[in-house]
């Protein structure tokens, strides 16, 4: 069977990321955020716990490989490779968009990974728009399919704009997520995909039933840059969106935070879990990781650098680590 417009698109985004990169040009803001060195952290490194419950199940580090790919054939391993490792260092897992399976089910094994990662959250995802166009039970057999703890509903209005076949109309985006959360047996995860989100954004969120928020902010890769790379779109917006610091601060306090956007260490997320995140996540590292054969090690350094921040903040606990005093630049 020929391949559909949206399994061609999937494979593009991917190895165009790996092979350009993609990056924004500004950055995540979390340069200007430095921890308040404890000199005399009075505390053991190995007595350090960092873990934290998320959707129901306890993982080892606050960190979130975040929904990327799916829906074309070799997806499939990239996802199952992604959620073995998540498994062994007790880390929460996202799928990327599951349309593609909607539109062929017979894609549902690229999405399809609990075999795998038994033990950890794993995170089903649809598009804002899309959820205007299925029913709440096609929106549901997504959860179903790959028995997800939640459904992240990513907001991409930047990419869709830039996109030649993108869709424009966002009208009635935010009912269509109410309706969702309504009905849908698992939380449902507002999650940006790189253009951050704001304060007013947030609570609008929140009152249509959402409980958590991917702020997903700018400083890492730009999916608007990757649309111009991939069809020669309308230029100008590779730079646009809030810096995923800035948008840590805008939504802290409205809902729990997934930092991500730009998350590229585990002094990174520690950053962004003393900002007010209860988790931190990535994509672009991790499939990079995956690629280059260093998956284990990233993920070990990454561990070992948020636990030294603990350290040397004399945070004993994700929740010292979150009252953590910072010096902001």
């Amino acid at each position: 069977m020929p391949k559909s417009q949206t399994e061609s698109r999937k494979k593009d985004h991917v190895e165009l990321v790996i092979a350009k990169g993609a990056q924004y040009a500004k950055t995540t803001g979390l340069e200007r955020v430095d921890f308040f060195h404890n000199a005399l952290p009075e505390i053991s490194l190995d007595s350090i716990d960092l873990s934290v419950k998320f959707l129901g199940k306890t993982v080892r580090s606050p960190i979130l490989i975040t929904g990327m790919t799916g829906g074309y054939d070799d997806a499939e391993q990239i996802n199952r490779s992604l959620a073995a490792s998540a498994q062994k260092y007790g880390l929460a897992f996202g799928v990327g968009s599951q349309r593609a399976m909607i539109e062929k089910p017979e894609l549902a094994r690229t999405y399809i990974v609990r075999d795998v990662a038994p033990d950890v959250p794993i995170i089903a995802n649809i598009g804002a728009f899309q959820l205007k166009k299925y029913t709440s039970s096609q929106i549901e057999s997504l959860v179903s399919a790959i028995d997800a703890d939640a459904l992240a509903i990513h907001l991409n209005a930047l990419q869709e704009v830039i996109q030649p076949e993108g869709d424009t109309d966002f009208s009635g985006v935010l009912d269509a997520i109410a309706r969702t959360c309504g009905k849908l047996s698992v939380p449902v995860i507002a999650k940006e995909t790189g253009a951050g989100i704001n304060q007013d954004v947030a609570i609008k969120l929140k009152g249509a039933g959402v409980k958590y928020l991917d702020v997903a902010g700018a400083g890492g890769t730009s999916w608007s840059k990757v649309e111009y790379l991939r069809s020669n779109s309308i230029p100008g917006f590779e730079d646009w969106g809030i810096p995923t610091a800035d948008s840590i601060i805008q939504c802290r306090g409205v809902l729990p935070i997934i930092a991500s956007g730009g998350i590229r260490s585990g002094i990174d997320g520690a950053k962004c879990i003393a900002l007010g995140a209860e988790m931190c996540g990535a994509a672009y590292p991790f499939i990079r990781a995956l690629r280059e054969h260093t998956l284990d090690e990233y993920i070990d350094t990454f561990q070992k650098q948020m636990r030294i921040c603990s350290f040397l903040a004399g945070a004993k606990s994700h929740a010292d680590l979150k009252k953590a005093k910072l010096i902001f630049r």
